[in-house]
């Protein structure tokens, strides 16, 4: 434990020291894999599956806000789909509005949880998100990692019905919306997985703010058994089929991700808890006081030690 306690607080350091240089690779490294799995996932435009094409957004993104990967993601996935339907495009594109008229009039700063919900989907472990986020992030992140939802069976129908929407030109228009509509926005599957990351949220963030011991731990294993319990009843209700391996080895590597987030943000030493009791002239107070688990970094000295002078005589 020790050593992975030093080996933290050098990882801590570094980026204190690096910072500056590390966030525009993280931006770049972020909108380069978000651009190339649009791209593998989609494709359907030729002209933007070009490696160059995501390397220079990659770049532009690297040297502008978070917000801006975002956008030019949402920009990248309506090419995508106006190369497959243009009536598929403009109700994309719609929504798309709808969910930055939601998101940035409730909490703007973490639009990157619309791309990273996704892409936790794609790497069948999407439990991970509601952990994190409900670790890390507040209440208001539900509207962020819900769309994020969304935005992946939007996705996932796109990709599995592309053929179908190229060659239904025979269909009344109207009729066209509807069926759009009605297998994207109301698909069963996605409304019992947004209410499970909403639910694990609000549950992990919960309890992880209370002043019991092992809080974070006990939040971790809550939000995972109340989105196992939400899948399960939206089975039962809805007949809403997730395959049960994989969901139960998405859940253990969302735990064990969420774990060592723990570890290297709130690591505390519940051995050594005081309580603290003092008053003042309107209140009592009550303080529990929780040591966090911090080791002094050991400071290396290389000592030059000159090789003894020849004599004359030698």
């Amino acid at each position: 434990m020790t050593s992975l306690l030093v080996w933290k607080e050098h990882m801590r350091a570094f980026y204190a020291k690096n910072s500056m240089i590390i966030q525009p690779v993280l931006r770049f490294l972020f909108g380069l894999c978000t651009f190339m799995s649009l791209n593998q996932a989609l494709g359907y435009m030729t002209e933007l599956t070009n490696p160059v094409v995501a390397l220079v957004m990659a770049l532009v993104s690297a040297a502008l806000p978070w917000g801006v990967t975002v956008f030019m993601a949402g920009c990248l996935m309506v090419a995508h789909i106006y190369a497959v339907s243009l009536e598929m495009a403009l109700i994309t594109l719609i929504l798309l509005l709808v969910i930055a008229t939601l998101y940035y009039g409730f909490k703007p700063g973490d639009s990157v949880l619309m791309i990273l919900t996704p892409m936790a989907f794609g790497l069948q472990i999407p439990y991970a998100i509601p952990l994190l986020v409900g670790l890390g992030g507040s209440l208001f992140s539900v509207i962020p990692v819900s769309c994020g939802v969304f935005l992946y069976y939007l996705l996932l129908y796109v990709k599995q019905n592309a053929g179908v929407l190229t060659s239904d030109s025979t269909v009344d228009i109207v009729q066209k919306y509807t069926q759009i509509i009605q297998s994207v926005v109301f698909n069963r599957t996605m409304m019992v997985m947004a209410v499970a990351c909403a639910l694990g949220i609000l549950v992990v963030y919960l309890i992880h703010r209370l002043s019991m011991d092992y809080a974070w731990a006990v939040a971790i294993a809550a939000g995972a058994v109340v989105q196992l319990v939400v899948i399960f009843m939206g089975d039962f209700l809805f007949s809403v089929s997730v395959p049960v391996v994989p969901m139960i080895l998405g859940l253990a590597v969302s735990c064990l991700l969420a774990i060592v987030y723990d570890f290297f943000i709130f690591s505390v030493d519940y051995t050594r808890t005081e309580y603290v009791q003092f008053e003042d002239d309107d209140y009592y107070y009550y303080v529990k006081a929780v040591p966090k688990m911090t080791v002094a970094t050991p400071e290396f000295k290389v000592q030059k030690i000159n090789a003894r002078k020849k004599s004359v005589r030698e």
